[in-house]
């Protein structure tokens, strides 16, 4: 959880509450590296292409064996698999740890800063579920 939540820093996000359809998406860091991908069909690769899992249309989030990893609710709460919360989104795109304390934020330019204010990364148009996921993976904040 500790690495999870410390990446979760490196990176930006932009939530996009009212998108329901998945869209190929890209994320970089603050140096424009890509650092992970969001297929159509729901696939996450990381930097080097591999895959790193899936994000279902319901909301869950399977590694690449399939396990089940986690859930993004739709009220922007992030658990893992033993429903436990890891983050929250909320819909002015401040990213929460499961202790309430600020993490991160999403833009809207698609900035994503650190708790500091600190840009850290980029990506636009991620909707809830994609930034989620990601979460779970590792691969933001």
């Amino acid at each position: 959880m500790k690495t999870l939540q410390s990446f979760l820093v490196s990176l930006f996000l932009i939530v996009c509450m009212t998108s329901q359809t998945i869209q190929a998406q890209t994320l970089k860091d603050s140096s424009f590296q890509r650092q992970a991908e969001i297929r159509r069909d729901g696939k996450i690769l990381d930097s080097n292409y591999q895959t790193l899992g899936y994000v279902k249309a319901d909301g869950r989030v399977v590694d690449q064996n399939y396990h089940t990893v986690g859930y993004v609710k739709p009220d922007g709460r992030i658990v893992d698999n033993s429903y436990h919360t890891v983050a929250y989104i909320k819909s002015n795109g401040t990213v929460q740890n499961s202790n309430y304390r600020t993490i991160g934020y999403i833009k809207a330019d698609g900035t994503i800063k650190d708790a500091n204010f600190h840009t850290v990364g980029y990506a636009r148009d991620l909707t809830t579920t994609q930034a989620g996921a990601l979460i779970l993976l590792g691969k933001l904040f």
